[in-house]
């Protein structure tokens, strides 16, 4: 995965934000590392979904 960085700015619904907040401190990360996670996450199953037959 690139390491670079982009600064982007993300609108999420009130209860969404409060859900991945209380999912952050659950596994003692800050909110930036809970979504990244997340989404790296599918990412990773996307692109192994991408490569089996």
């Amino acid at each position: 995965m690139n390491h670079e960085e982009t600064r982007i700015t993300l609108r999420l619904p009130t209860d969404l934000h409060a859900w991945l907040t209380t999912q952050a401190k659950a596994n003692r990360r800050s909110l930036n590392s809970e979504i990244l996670h997340r989404i790296e996450g599918d990412y990773r199953a996307a692109v192994v979904g991408a490569e089996s037959p």
